[in-house]
């Protein structure tokens, strides 16, 4: 019989301590975590996401001309479409306040090139309370959710910018009697703040159906339940599209569209890769339609 077998048979103390540290890791793993190890946890994924943003806004100031020149793409489409004499032009007054608008590029440069990086640390935050099947997802997770928060943004610069500018600006030219004119003076400052907001809040809600994937995939919500809350989502909608677009219909109305056609695709999501609804839902869900089509 050789020396390992012998081991194997005679439970050696070698054997049986390895055995014990696994044992240890494996308790060690699986182990809770306190609700000051989350707060630890937390600063931590915290000051590694604001790091790599501080660095990423160090790259967009070293291009923030061509960023600049890549954002004004609508806004000067715009004025060239409503005829308005000049060059298309950005102001500003005081001293300081081109300096200020470019750091704020740089913050709109910064915050798109470290998406990546920030969405992988909000992963790994969540990740110790997820099952290993799910957490198989991350690299999913963090291509798509970089991909669909770039690609709202696209689509807020693409769609939305040039409708908003073309609204907005159609309002200057000579009105009334004594021929009065509105000219516009766009501020530099002014104009990138606009354009953060909207990209920011496309950004955002073209995550949903990505949330609503995974939140399915967990087994927190099905298509039914999605279904049911419909009606609620399409007025949350709106008056998220509110608080995050400039006062003006026209905008919110771009935003909230999209956002009401990104939960039909989050509830086909669901019902294609979530877990099916109880019996439970499916009875209050029929109990729900026959009451609305009585009432009807």
């Amino acid at each position: 019989m050789s020396q390992e077998q012998a081991a194997a048979k005679s439970g050696s103390p070698g054997a049986a301590g390895a055995s014990s540290d696994n044992t240890e890791e494996d308790l060690n793993e699986d182990k809770p975590m306190s609700f000051w190890e989350h707060l630890d946890e937390l600063r931590k994924r915290l000051v590694r996401s604001i790091l790599v943003f501080f660095a990423a806004c160090i790259a967009g100031w070293e291009v923030r001309e061509k960023l600049l020149h890549f954002l004004t793409v609508p806004f000067v489409q715009a004025w060239r479409e409503q005829s308005l004499p000049g060059n298309p032009s950005l102001h500003f007054g005081a001293p300081a306040a081109a300096f200020v608008a470019y750091f704020k590029l740089s913050m709109i440069g910064g915050a798109a090139l470290a998406s990546p990086f920030i969405f992988y640390q909000l992963w790994a935050f969540v990740a110790p309370g997820l099952y290993a099947r799910e957490k198989r997802y991350v690299i999913p997770f963090v291509l798509f959710s970089t991909i669909l928060f770039v690609g709202g943004g696209l689509f807020g610069w693409r769609a939305a910018f040039p409708i908003s500018f073309g609204y907005f600006l159609s309002m200057a030219g000579t009105v009334g009697g004594d021929g009065v004119t509105i000219t516009p003076t766009v501020m530099m400052g002014d104009y990138l703040d606009f354009v953060a907001q909207l990209l920011l809040g496309f950004g955002i809600i073209f995550e949903i159906p990505l949330i609503v994937l995974f939140l399915s995939i967990a087994g927190l919500v099905n298509y039914l339940q999605l279904i049911m809350f419909g009606r609620w989502f399409v007025f949350a909608a709106f008056v998220l599209a509110a608080i995050l677009t400039p006062p003006d219909i026209t905008s919110q109305l771009v935003m909230a569209v999209p956002m009401c056609l990104l939960y039909v695709l989050s509830i086909g999501l669901a019902y294609v890769f979530g877990k099916p609804p109880t019996d439970d839902q499916r009875a209050a869900y029929k109990k729900r339609k026959q009451k609305e089509v009585s009432q009807g």
